[in-house]
């Protein structure tokens, strides 16, 4: 696998279309910081790590509401194949503001709100809405 992130984003997707109530997903702490904003931001339910046989996991409770997820749209901006940066000036506001950009930065991984309040650049890794 070249693209962990996009794995992560791939398997929420699918989830979401067919209405799974849970994903487990190889555990990395980048993947778990994302899902911990994503926690925070109320796009997903608990995350959690948990141990299954030799290796950690993570496990994601999906939100619905009224039959239709919360989580409408989710894609990858950044791949190994073409990483895109931008400074804390030029971080996309996603669906005018109601979306959410995840930036990779020098102080972790934060929101595009946060890390454009801070005014710190870094790597632009997903956009949600």
């Amino acid at each position: 696998m070249t693209d962990p992130i996009a794995d992560m984003l791939t398997r929420i997707r699918n989830a979401v279309a067919v209405k799974k109530p849970e994903i487990i997903l190889p555990f990395s702490k980048v993947k778990f910081n994302i899902a911990k904003l994503l926690e925070d931001e109320k796009y997903v339910g608990n995350v959690s790590k948990v141990k299954t046989g030799k290796f950690d996991e993570i496990k994601i409770n999906l939100i619905y509401k009224a039959d239709n997820s919360v989580i409408r749209h989710i894609k990858s901006v950044s791949t190994p194949g073409q990483r895109v940066y931008v400074s804390g000036k030029e971080i996309p506001r996603v669906l005018n503001g109601y979306g959410m950009a995840v930036v990779s930065t020098s102080k972790g991984v934060m929101t595009g709100k946060e890390a454009s309040r801070q005014n710190i650049g870094g790597e632009l890794m997903c956009e949600i809405w």
